[in-house]
């Protein structure tokens, strides 16, 4: 009977082998660009069953979609935002590959340069820990104001309590991230990310008065999953397709340099 059970354990771990990828792989993603790069991959890559879970910013998080399990994984988010999301939620998740940087920009229906920003000026910003932070520095880089700013960009979250230097007496306006496009017209300027920024229909490369460097820059867009899926043939593949050099060309051609792909994978 123990043989018999045995035989019948290691024909159905052949039959598995032999069939990787029956199930669907649930990824919850942003529409602009991470969804438009899997549906990508879905077309190059068709023995990968894709389910792609678009997030549209309603108030669903896609990291507790993952923790509970209703999706395998997820393609929004940079590393310090992953790591503040970790604390968050009392969850370990797994970083499986880089994927893209899409730069920080600094917009404005008011204004063609930030030398025109008035005194008093109101600058919307991402309402979150890591962006928020990550949006200061991009104003301090671009000269808007000053920041006791010490420390590794990643590690180091910075707020408007840093702020040391700010001449034009600029009001920060915390805003949440995906609702900054549509405050552009009740404040002067506004730092937003990337994918909100494609989303509303700017060119971060075009538009932009001020746009966050690409060399070195830490904020990567990253595959994730649960430590448990890590060596899951499905996300493996997905990792592979999404940093090679076929996807990365997709990318530097549909997006003109405001969604630029990184390297190679990182693992974390």
């Amino acid at each position: 009977m123990i043989k018999k059970t045995s035989i019948t354990l290691a024909g159905l771990a052949l039959l598995l082998s032999q069939n990787l990828y029956a199930a669907p792989l649930r990824v919850a993603a942003d529409p602009v660009p991470h969804a438009e790069i899997l549906a990508y991959v879905k077309k190059i890559d068709p023995k990968l069953d894709l389910s792609i879970v678009q997030m549209s910013g309603g108030g669903i998080n896609p990291n507790e979609l993952l923790a509970s399990g209703d999706v395998d994984a997820n393609y929004f988010q940079h590393l310090p935002y992953l790591k503040d999301q970790e604390k968050a939620l009392g969850k370990k998740f797994a970083v499986v590959a880089a994927v893209h940087i899409e730069p920080l920009g600094i917009y404005s229906h008011k204004y063609k340069s930030l030398a025109e920003l008035p005194v008093g000026a109101t600058i919307a910003v991402p309402d979150n820990a890591s962006n928020l932070s990550r949006a200061l520095r991009l104003l301090q880089d671009k000269g808007v104001l000053k920041l006791n700013a010490t420390g590794d960009s990643t590690s180091t979250l910075l707020t408007q309590a840093d702020i040391i230097d700010n001449t034009k007496k600029i009001k920060i306006i915390p805003v949440d991230s995906p609702q900054i496009p549509r405050s552009l017209d009740d404040v002067d300027a506004a730092v937003i990310n990337g994918n909100y920024a494609l989303e509303a229909g700017l060119v971060p490369a075009r538009d932009a008065l001020g746009l966050e460097s690409a060399k070195n820059n830490p904020y990567a867009n990253l595959l994730v999953t649960r430590p448990e899926l890590v060596n899951d043939p499905r996300i493996q593949e997905l990792a592979k397709d999404l940093t090679s050099p076929q996807v990365a060309e997709f990318i530097r051609k549909t997006y003109q340099g405001s969604v630029i792909p990184v390297a190679g994978p990182s693992h974390d």
